[in-house]
């Protein structure tokens, strides 16, 4: 451990994240009103005006939902009627159905989902998934012949098909009966499918809106069940299950049907009777939630549990799974199959009832995990080397990044990108060739830049591409690689400014940690289930001191905090994921965090995952009367100039380079200028890392050179 509460840790040259604090406004008057109705606490009560429950009927609806009325899906899917109408009809007469799906978690669950209920109707049904290495997403020519070929009638395609206008058009020309059942964004011209359901081609305000894949796929086999009369809670609980994990693995927000679905899914998982779950919870350790062990994860994917910690005999009879568990234990290991590995592994796991073969596939979901993680771990470094030696320099102007190397396997790039994103706060466009002149890549953005728009303006140097606002993927031939980031760079000029460049950290409301108990974990519990569109409560409490922190994992911070209340110090654990850059932390911080819950030992305890710090006094550099006006000190191997000059009503510290461009930055401000002259300077996010660096080692010189002046 090592003890903070000495002096010799000042705020010069400490690296801390850098991020974006953005507070929700506090509406204290509209909490009081609403907890005289929801009979919760006022602060609780900011945390429903916060998701825009502002009203005693929206409350009423979204903390009692078990009153949630529904309209019928025939009334709001224009073309369910059709579709329960083509499959019925093949079913009666066994005709052959053929179901195409997709690699990720949305697409195999909504796969195995669909066989379960069809082959439980009575239907002739199989399925194809199209290689991710040689083929990419999507139905295609070559699966549409093969089925044709097998003697296939009816076609349903699930998280896909909504943009596979040939490859459907081939189908009609075969005689083939097209269905098609997706989520993703609605294209110029539709395919010509006899039916086509997608939440995105109904009304806005219908709560069905925000269903992905396997919501649609949920929809249509319980719609089916119920007409052919066979709606037995025998097979919907398992679907509702497989929808559950679909649902939260793809990041579909938690609101409307998602959230009430959901909500109850997870109160069924623990006692599945899908042999394939059973083991796939065993195998990941979901039964615990602790922070006990150091082993956590990247954004939406987990470590390899530790198996003393982690007891993997039997589920220990959890009411309820949370969100978390499916998002960074389950989900990862469905995901990392699709990956980099053959999806019918995971469509063996969720449909067979064989508990011998179910613990097989889960064994190999867990051990191509762990080889998902070491693979993510190696590109993420080599990616990040390449960042900072290549193009962290021009970041603030590009706006992007845009990285494509050899060698990189593209079933993963998605995860680094994500990380990316996390560390430099930019949009991240990355790829890998496959052969020399070809290039394929995934992106992810920011919340001010819609990474689907960014690809649509650059559709001409493209090959497929597709994706929403936070992600997407593509592909192009090398040759259009430099063209292709100018592009993007053009894209997000228009639409992001310096500030941006920052990861953003929302935050719900202010909480000194004399408040922070069980009681209080549980009364937040009204919020769940939290994910996309109703996320977990990020809190913030000032002025914290640092008393204890440590690495422990490969590159996690293990800490306590303290804050003095009423003359009365109360502690709490904490720990910080992958934060071993900023070790050791500042003595005196403001934090933002989560709650969590930690069980060991049988006790349970609520600590804080850290989410963001930043220094109580946020954007001041010391300065004093006694600062000298100017100085010289090296910093990476180069000689630099500095100084503190008046200019207009802020002191501005000023960096002259080796090449004599100078860095002025007024005293408080994140925003500096670079250049020659005033004139012609250009304006520069001086709390990116290559200028922050550079003002914290200028900092550092003046302060030395102070010291020898007082010691004359």
């Amino acid at each position: 451990m090592l003890d903070r509460s000495t002096p010799q840790f000042s705020r010069l040259g400490q690296k801390l994240p850098s991020q974006r604090w953005q507070i929700y406004p506090q509406k204290n008057d509209l909490a009081q009103q609403l907890a005289a109705i929801t009979n919760l606490p006022p602060l609780i009560n900011q945390l429903l005006i916060n998701r825009g429950i502002e009203t005693p009927e929206q409350a009423q609806a979204f903390l009692n939902l078990e009153y949630l009325a529904l309209p019928s899906p025939l009334d709001d899917f224009p073309d369910l009627a059709v579709s329960l109408e083509l499959l019925q009809e093949a079913i009666i007469s066994q005709e052959k159905i053929a179901i195409c799906g997709d690699y990720d978690a949305d697409g195999m669950t909504s796969t195995a989902l669909l066989l379960r209920s069809l082959r439980w109707l009575g239907a002739r049904v199989n399925y194809a998934i199209p290689s991710r290495m040689h083929e990419g997403y999507g139905i295609n020519k070559r699966i549409i012949e093969e089925f044709h070929s097998e003697g296939v009638s009816l076609v349903l395609t699930v998280d896909n098909g909504i943009s596979a206008f040939e490859p459907i058009a081939r189908a009609r020309e075969l005689g083939l009966k097209v269905i098609v059942t997706d989520h993703h964004d609605i294209p110029q011209q539709l395919p010509p499918a006899h039916a086509i359901l997608n939440p995105k081609l109904i009304d806005e305000s219908s709560p069905y809106r925000g269903v992905a894949g396997v919501g649609v796929a949920y929809i249509l086999a319980v719609s089916l069940a119920h007409q052919l009369g066979k709606a037995q809670s025998s097979i919907l609980d398992p679907l509702l299950e497989l929808f559950t994990l679909g649902t939260i693995a793809d990041l579909a927000p938690l609101t409307g049907v998602n959230r009430h679905w959901v909500k109850n899914g997870l109160q069924q998982l623990p006692k599945s009777k899908l042999v394939g779950v059973q083991a796939l919870i065993q195998m990941s350790g979901v039964q615990v939630r602790g922070l006990g062990n150091g082993d956590k994860p990247d954004k939406g994917e987990l470590s390899t549990p530790s198996p003393n910690l982690y007891p993997k005999s039997k589920i220990q009879n959890p009411k309820s799974l949370k969100p978390e568990d499916i998002g960074f234990r389950l989900g990862p290991r469905i995901n990392a199959i699709g990956r980099l590995a053959d999806p019918e592994i995971v469509i063996e796991l969720l449909t067979t009832d064989d508990m011998g073969i179910a613990l097989e596939r889960a064994m190999q979901c867990e051990d191509i995990n762990r080889r998902r993680q070491e693979m993510c771990e190696q590109i993420e470094k080599e990616a990040i080397a390449i960042v900072e030696a290549e193009y962290l320099a021009s970041v603030s102007e590009d706006r992007v990044l845009v990285i494509v190397q050899p060698e990189w396997h593209h079933g993963v790039i998605g995860i680094v990108a994500s990380r990316l994103v996390e560390r430099y706060g930019a949009p991240v466009f990355i790829g890998t060739y496959e052969g020399e002149e070809h290039i394929r890549g995934s992106a992810r953005g920011i919340p001010e830049f819609h990474v689907f728009e960014a690809l649509d303006s650059c559709r001409d140097l493209l090959g497929k591409f597709g994706g929403h606002k936070a992600a997407g993927g593509f592909s192009l031939v090398s040759e259009n690689l430099v063209a292709l980031r100018s592009r993007l760079s053009k894209f997000a000029n228009q639409c992001l400014e310096q500030q941006h460049l920052k990861p953003l950290v929302r935050i719900d409301t202010q909480v000194h940690l004399d408040r922070i108990d069980r009681h209080f974990y549980q009364q937040m519990n009204v919020l769940e289930p939290c994910g996309i569109d109703n996320p977990d409560p990020i809190l913030w409490t000032p002025n914290v001191r640092v008393i204890e922190q440590e690495i422990v994992g490969k590159s996690h911070v293990k800490l306590t905090v303290s804050q003095t209340v009423n003359e009365r110090t109360y502690r709490i654990k904490a720990i910080a994921w992958r934060w071993r850059d900023y070790f050791p932390l500042p003595s005196q911080v403001d934090i933002a965090y989560k709650l969590r819950e930690n069980e060991f030992n049988g006790q349970i305890n609520i600590e804080l995952e850290l989410l963001g710090v930043r220094l109580p006094s946020q954007n001041h550099y010391p300065v004093t009367q006694t600062t000298p006006a100017k100085t010289s000190f090296e910093y990476d191997e180069r000689y630099y100039d500095c100084g503190i000059y008046e200019n207009a009503a802020l002191p501005e510290l000023r960096i002259m380079y080796p090449e004599k461009v100078i860095l002025a930055v007024p005293l408080g401000k994140s925003i500096g200028l670079l250049g020659t002259s005033r004139q012609e300077a250009r304006e520069v996010d001086v709390s990116q890392p290559q200028y922050n660096r550079l003002i914290q080692a200028a900092f550092q010189a003046l302060s030395a050179q102070n010291r020898k002046k007082d010691e004359a």
